[in-house]
Formats: structure tokens, sequence, C-alpha cells
């Protein structure tokens, strides 16, 4: 089985204008129309089992409705399973928690540079002790934005530091621990109580350097990802099945360990 850990989709009434808009931001061109059904097709054409949908809350007011969708695409999809989100401005963070969970949703995405805050800042640490509370996973994107490169809200020292201060749970740090932080995630987070997924690493990370991240840290905390449409889900696999990993290591990074998480 193959899980990617780590794309996004959008409404279809504003996919188009909401690829066109982040594509001409980051100077990437994505590789499906932002749609469910087109990341479905990429599912098809890349070996894809399973994909993990991470929404974006960029306002409080968002809550509600980014939740109730993604609880309604669960129940209509077995091949995707969608997270919830949260903004750290949410009053009562424990009940929005409570609030998730009863949805059915396994997990919150959380992104310190749409939401413009850093991610050891209170808030943050707020909602990770409560999603912990909860059993809740927590997806957060770690390191550089390709897209709002500075500041850099999500930097791997203040990951560790906000992973040092509430021990969370189940926290899933994107783009293999802080995108083009790799030596700071070297000396700061590989090997700590955490998860890391492999989305749009591209060829800004050597397989040497990802080789040994994926060793320090333990291949059974890895995650497959893709940041699709940021990245192709077909593309995103060859890399990995051409690594010089172990046929279990290779399994438990690109569905095994996703399985285990989600309960699936």
């Amino acid at each position: 089985m193959v899980i990617d850990f780590h794309t996004h989709t959008f409404p279809e009434r504003i996919a188009k204008a909401s690829i066109e808009s982040l594509s001409e931001c980051s100077g990437i061109t994505p590789y499906t129309d932002g749609t469910v059904a087109g990341l479905e097709r990429s599912m098809e054409r890349g070996g894809v089992d399973i994909s993990v949908i991470l929404p974006v809350v960029t306002k409080p007011a968002q809550f509600e409705t980014v939740n109730r969708v993604a609880a309604k695409l669960c129940g209509e999809k077995r091949n995707l399973i969608s997270f919830g989100g949260i903004h750290p401005d949410c009053p009562d963070v424990r009940r929005k928690m409570r609030e998730i969970k009863s949805l059915g949703l396994k997990g919150i995405k959380i992104h310190p540079a749409y939401q413009r805050v850093y991610m050891d800042d209170i808030r943050y640490l707020r909602i990770l002790e409560a999603a912990t509370e909860e059993g809740l996973i927590v997806s957060v994107h770690a390191g550089v934005d390709i897209g709002l490169p500075e500041p850099v809200y999500a930097s791997v020292e203040k990951i560790a530091a906000a992973v040092r201060e509430t021990a969370p749970g189940k926290l899933v740090l994107a783009h293999l621990g802080g995108w083009k932080e790799w030596d700071e995630v070297e000396e700061l987070l590989a090997g700590e109580n955490v998860y890391m997924d492999t989305a749009f690493l591209e060829d800004y990370i050597s397989d040497e350097q990802l080789l040994r991240i994926v060793r320090k840290h333990g291949a059974e905390k890895i995650l497959f990802g893709t940041d699709c449409p940021w990245s192709g889900q077909k593309e995103s696999v060859a890399r990995i099945e051409g690594l010089p990993l172990t046929v279990r290591e290779r399994r438990m990074i690109l569905g095994e360990n996703a399985a285990k998480l989600l309960g699936v």
C-alpha cells in the first residue's frame, strides 16, 4: 500500500484561481488542477492507494466550514482522508479540538507561514497540547515556504523549541523536518519523537543527505508525502523506490508507517 501523507485540493469553484495564484507566487508548475478529481487521477497514475488532504485555516472564521467540508469528504471517499484545521487565533482551543475529533477527523494541519505566527508561539503550543490530549495527529509545515520565504515562521530552531516544550504525541513535520533547513534538521530534530514526511523535496536535497536523515531519524518515523499538486506523485514514488533503502525501510516509508498512524 502507498499512502501520500501530504496533498492539497481546493473547492472546484476556486481551484483554478487558487492554483494560478499559488503557482505565480512560488514559480512552480502544478501537476494537477487542484481539484479532488485531479488528485484522484494523479493517484491512479502514480499507484497511490490513499492520499491525506491537508487544508489550511487562514483565518478563525474559516474553522467551521473547513472542518465540515473535511468531514464530508472523508464520508464520501474511501481513498481520501482529509484532516481538519485550526487557526492559532481561534478561541477555546480545547473545545475546538473536541469538535474536530467529534467529526471523525484524524488530525489537523497548521501552517505558520500562511497563518503568520511563529511556531514557538504560545498559541501553537496550546494547539499541540490540546491535540495530544485528544489523540489527534498534527501536520505542520516545517522550514522555509517557497512562496512566503521571509520571515521563516516555522524554522527548525523554533520547531525544536516547541517539541521540547510540549512533547507532542503525534506530530508530523512536513518537508523532512524543515524545507531547505536540512542541516539544522540533522542537528536538532533527527532522532526526536516526531514524524517527518518527504513532501516537496525534488532536487532541493541530495539523495545523500536525505538518506542520512532517514537513517539518523529512523525509517519507522518517515512518511511518504508529495505536496501534490506541487510535486508529482508518480515521480515522488519513483524517487523513494530508487534510493538504496532496504525493502523493509521502503515499505515502511511508502505506506506502513502512515497506515499504522492513521489506523487504516
